[in-house]
């Protein structure tokens, strides 16, 4: 409710709410479109047709079903790994006062709190430095990471 009482927001707000979610909308919405066309390469609106040709030809592709494969993995196990790293460090944390406390905290939720990309090269960097190669266990313990704050809180 607004302070005059009157129970709607003024008319400019709606519309300047109105335009910046077309503004994020519209694009997806094209996207999402252009998805089912039967053109191959160019693109005219509105679309001549529509099909699922594409989806068939994604879904037939190996490297396709490899990076799906890869990121079931990869979810499932950085899952674990942020279930028992995470339910043990809130454990031990609301369970015990010990000096470093809030500095613990902080260094467990410091992972979301920052922006990711920033999260991920200093990850990245840090590997480096300790001359750990990027595999598949990298990958695991970057996204283990972001899901320990999950946990933790």
């Amino acid at each position: 409710m607004r302070s005059d009482g009157s129970p709607s927001a003024p008319l400019g707000l709606k519309v300047a709410a109105a335009c910046g979610l077309l503004f994020l909308h519209l694009p997806i919405f094209l996207i999402f479109i252009y998805a089912f066309t039967t053109e191959e390469k160019s693109f005219a609106w509105p679309p001549p047709g529509l099909t699922t040709q594409w989806f068939a030809v994604t879904w037939n592709r190996s490297d396709v079903w490899e990076a799906l494969s890869l990121s079931v993995r990869v979810a499932a196990i950085s899952t674990l790994v942020a279930l028992v790293l995470g339910t043990l460090c809130a454990a031990a944390v609301s369970r015990t006062r010990f000096f470093g406390r809030e500095t613990v905290s902080l260094l467990v939720i410091l992972p979301i709190a920052l922006p990711g990309i920033i999260t991920g090269i200093a990850l990245r960097s840090a590997f480096s430095l300790a001359e750990i190669p990027f595999s598949f266990w990298t990958i695991v313990l970057g996204h283990a990471t972001f899901c320990v704050v999950v946990v933790y809180n």
